[in-house]
């Protein structure tokens, strides 16, 4: 007896594929936009590239969710746009954030500033290189290269090398410990509160810019207080996902 045959292909309207190769191409453009802060970087033009730092965190946090609503997926079923993703990202999140730290002097001097710029580009590489940075249930598995943050926030707050040294050790480390961090796009807890949150923490960000060199104090704590919301409810998620799903497990076996 012969096998029915396989149902065909869904096919898409030409303007949905077009849309979705769009979508495709947002996200390429971060590569682009990694290059010119490196160039701004090398050129001293700190601003510049802290404005397309900015650029690249708003294409980041916006062209996931077109490719859902796009079905990109499905309309373009053989393009990974996942790998395209962690490129842009390791590109915009690790690489060029190093570069400019490094252009700004703010990491030591000799042997040891290179230690330094090697440990979150190596620590990064292996994070985007695993199968589970990005858990089943929408959270990041480690501290997830916040490195432009890191650069951010090591300019406009004027931090000192040993300051930036000792951030860019313990962060690094934090890659390895498997503490789930909220993925504010996607988290299913809190997602509207950490979405908006996020939206406010762009703002505070552009703002502390147009201030800079002399943020004003208000907003530097406003800024600051959205990071430690973040790392305490990702924290607080890991904890009690740990106890309810021991707590199953308990149930099962009892």
């Amino acid at each position: 007896m012969q096998a029915p045959a396989a149902p065909p292909a869904k096919t898409f309207p030409r303007r949905q594929r077009l849309a979705g190769a769009a979508v495709h191409l947002y996200t390429a453009a971060g590569s682009v936009l990694g290059l010119l802060i490196v160039l701004a970087a090398v050129e001293g033009e700190v601003e510049t590239a802290l404005w397309l730092v900015l650029a690249t965190l708003v294409v980041d946090g916006t062209d996931g969710m077109l490719a859902r609503r796009l079905r990109v997926k499905e309309t373009i079923p053989w393009f990974d746009g996942a790998r395209l993703d962690d490129i842009v990202d390791y590109l915009t999140y690790a690489f060029a954030p190093i570069v400019l730290l490094w252009t700004t002097d703010r990491l030591p001097d000799g042997p040891a500033g290179w230690v330094v710029a090697a440990l979150p580009l190596l620590a990064s590489c292996y994070q985007f290189c695993r199968v589970d940075a990005k858990t089943e249930d929408h959270y990041f598995l480690g501290f997830p290269s916040y490195w432009n943050v890191v650069a951010f926030y090591a300019i406009v707050l004027d931090v000192g090398t040993t300051g930036v040294a000792v951030a860019l050790v313990v962060l690094t480390v934090l890659v390895f410990v498997p503490v789930k961090y909220v993925y504010p796009s996607r988290t299913g807890l809190l997602r509207n509160l950490n979405l908006a949150l996020a939206a406010a923490w762009l703002v505070s960000y552009a703002v502390l810019l147009l201030q800079y060199p002399d943020p004003h104090p208000v907003v530097v704590v406003l800024s600051l207080g959205y990071l430690v919301y973040y790392v305490a409810v990702s924290v607080w998620l890991t904890v009690t996902g740990g106890r309810r799903a021991r707590s199953a497990e308990a149930v099962e076996g009892g």
